[in-house]
C-alpha cells in the first residue's frame, strides 16, 4: 500500500506533464496553421531586394572600378570604400526609418524604401567614374527602410513559438538574393561584347556596358514594390493592440543593460565581422592576378563561384541547420561554424599557392570544395539571430534589440568592407606574404570567435531539451 502511495504522486505529474505536453504542442500546431504563409512569403520576397541589389555588383564593380582609370593595385581599395560608404549612409538613416515605420506604418516605409533603392540600383549601372558609383551606392543606401520594416512585418506576423521558423524563412530568402544577385551581375555585364548578335548593335549597351545588369536587378525591386503595395497587409496595428497603456517601455540603456544582452551583441556582431570580411575581399581576391596573390578569374567565373556560394548557403540553412539546431543547439552550431572559420579562410591562401605551382586541377577541386562546404559558416547568422530571440527580455523589447543590434551591424559593414580590402591591396602591393597579408590576419580573427562563443549566456545557447527531462523533474 505504502509502495503504491509513493507511485501515485509521481505518475500523476508525469500524466500532468503529458497532459501539458499535449495541450503545448496542440497551441504550437494551432499557431503553425494560423500563420499568414502568403504574408510571409512575400516579406521574404522584399527581403531579396537588399541582397540582390548589394551582391549584384560584386562580380563586375572591380572590372568597372578599372575601366574607369583606377589602376588593379587600388582597385580594391575603391571597391571597399564603395561598400563602406553604402552601408555607412544606411548607419545613418536607419533609426530615422524605423520612427516614421512607428507613426506612418509599415507598408508605407517598404514599399517606399523598395522604390528608391530599386532606382538608384538602376542609376548606379549608368556610372561612367569611380564618384558617380560612390554617389549613387550612397543614395540606395539611403533607402534603407527595407532592412527594419521586414523584420518588425515578420516578428508582427508571427508568434513566439513560430517566430523561429519564419526567420529561417527570411534568411533562406536572403541567401538566395545572394545566389540571384552574382548571377545576374556576371550573367549581363558586357552584354554588347558577351552577346554581340543581341547586344552588338546597340550603342547603348556599348557606351553602358553595366547598365543591363542594373536594371535587371532594378527590376527586382520594383515588382517586390509593387506587390507590396498591393497586397502586402499592414501589421502596425497589431504591435499597438498588444501594447498595454500602462506598460512603460524598456529605455535603450536598460535594455543594454539587461543581463547578456551585450554578450551576444558582441558574438551577433562578431560573426557578421568575419562574413563582411570575407565578402568584400573574395571577388578581389578572385579577380586579382595570381602573380601578385589572386586568383585570376573572370568577372563570369566571380559570378560562378559566388552564385555557388549563396546557393550553398541557402541549402546548409534549409536542409543541415534545423536538424543540427535540434541536435546540438545554438550553442553547438556556432561552436562549429567558430571551428570550420579559420580553416576555410586558410584554404582560399593554399588556392593561390597552386595557381603559381600550375596545380590546376587540384586547385579547382580545392577551391570548389571549400566553397561549397565553408560555405556553411552561414549557419551561424541565424543561429546568432535565435541567440537575439533567446536573450530579449520580452517581446515588446524584440523589435528594440534588433534596432540596436542591426545599428551596430552597419557600423561595422561600413568600416571592416574598406578596412579589410585595404589590408587586401597592402598585402598585394608591397608582396607581404606572396600577397596574403590579408588571409593570415583573417585566420587569426577567426580563432578569436572560437574563444567569444565561451560568453554566450546560458539564456541564448539554445541546448536542446533531452528525452525525459520534463518528465524527471
Amino acid at each position: 500500500m505504502k509502495a503504491n502511495d509513493e507511485r501515485t504522486p509521481l505518475l500523476a505529474a508525469r500524466g500532468s506533464n503529458a497532459g501539458g505536453e499535449a495541450s503545448q504542442t496542440s497551441q504550437q500546431e494551432n499557431e503553425e496553421a494560423s500563420l499568414p504563409r502568403w504574408q510571409i512569403i512575400l516579406l521574404c520576397y522584399t527581403s531579396l531586394v537588399e541582397p540582390v541589389a548589394f551582391f549584384g555588383i560584386f562580380p563586375y564593380v572591380n572590372k568597372m572600378i578599372e575601366e574607369s582609370g583606377i589602376e588593379e593595385s587600388e582597385v580594391g581599395f575603391y571597391s571597399g570604400l564603395i561598400e563602406s560608404l553604402f552601408s555607412a549612409t544606411q548607419m545613418c538613416v536607419m533609426v530615422l526609418w524605423g520612427k516614421a515605420a512607428d507613426r506612418f506604418g509599415r507598408r508605407p516605409v517598404l514599399c517606399f524604401s523598395l522604390f528608391g533603392v530599386s532606382f538608384m540600383t538602376a542609376l548606379f549601372g549608368l556610372s561612367t567614374s569611380v564618384w558617380q558609383m560612390i554617389l549613387f551606392r550612397c543614395l540606395s543606401g539611403v533607402f534603407a527602410g527595407t532592412i527594419v520594416t521586414v523584420r518588425a512585418m515578420l516578428t508582427e506576423n508571427s508568434s513566439k513559438s513560430t517566430q523561429a521558423k519564419v526567420f529561417s524563412w527570411f534568411a533562406f530568402a536572403r541567401n538566395m538574393g545572394i545566389f540571384v544577385g552574382p548571377v545576374i551581375g556576371g550573367a549581363l555585364e558586357s552584354p554588347a561584347k558577351r552577346y554581340p548578335s543581341t547586344f552588338g548593335r546597340i550603342r547603348f549597351f556599348n557606351d553602358y556596358p553595366y547598365a543591363l545588369p542594373g536594371f535587371v536587378t532594378a527590376s527586382v525591386g520594383f515588382t517586390a514594390a509593387i506587390l507590396a503595395t498591393l497586397f502586402l497587409k499592414e501589421t502596425l496595428h497589431i504591435h499597438q493592440k498588444n501594447k498595454k497603456a500602462d506598460e512603460r517601455p524598456m529605455s535603450t540603456w536598460e535594455l543594454l543593460s539587461y543581463p547578456g544582452v551585450r554578450q551576444v551583441i558582441l558574438i551577433y556582431n562578431y560573426a557578421l565581422m568575419l562574413a563582411f570580411a570575407f565578402t568584400a575581399v573574395f571577388p578581389v581576391f578572385q579577380y586579382t592576378s595570381v602573380n601578385i596573390g589572386g586568383l585570376g578569374l573572370t568577372p563570369g567565373w566571380i559570378a560562378v563561384t559566388m552564385g555557388m556560394g549563396g546557393a550553398s548557403q541557402a541549402l546548409w540553412l534549409i536542409l543541415a541547420f534545423p536538424r543540427l539546431h535540434k541536435r546540438i543547439g545554438t550553442v553547438g552550431l556556432l561552436r562549429i561554424c567558430a571551428f570550420v572559420w579559420p580553416v576555410f579562410f586558410g584554404l582560399d591562401s593554399i588556392c593561390n599557392l597552386l595557381l603559381r605551382y600550375n596545380q590546376k586541377v587540384i586547385f579547382w577541386i580545392l577551391f570548389f570544395s571549400n566553397n561549397i562546404v565553408g560555405s556553411g559558416v552561414a549557419m551561424a547568422f541565424t543561429a546568432v539571430q535565435l541567440a537575439v530571440n533567446d536573450i530579449a527580455p520580452s517581446h515588446e523589447t524584440f523589435g528594440t534589440l534588433n534596432a540596436l543590434v542591426l545599428a551596430v551591424v552597419s557600423g561595422l559593414r561600413a568600416v571592416i568592407p574598406a578596412l579589410s580590402t585595404s589590408l587586401f591591396a597592402t598585402g598585394v602591393k608591397y608582396q607581404i606574404a606572396g600577397g596574403q597579408f590579408f588571409w593570415i590576419i583573417a585566420v587569426c580573427v577567426a580563432v578569436g570567435f572560437i574563444f567569444a562563443i565561451r560568453i554566450l549566456p546560458e539564456k541564448a545557447a539554445g541546448r536542446p531539451q533531452r528525452q525525459g527531462e520534463v518528465g524527471d523533474a
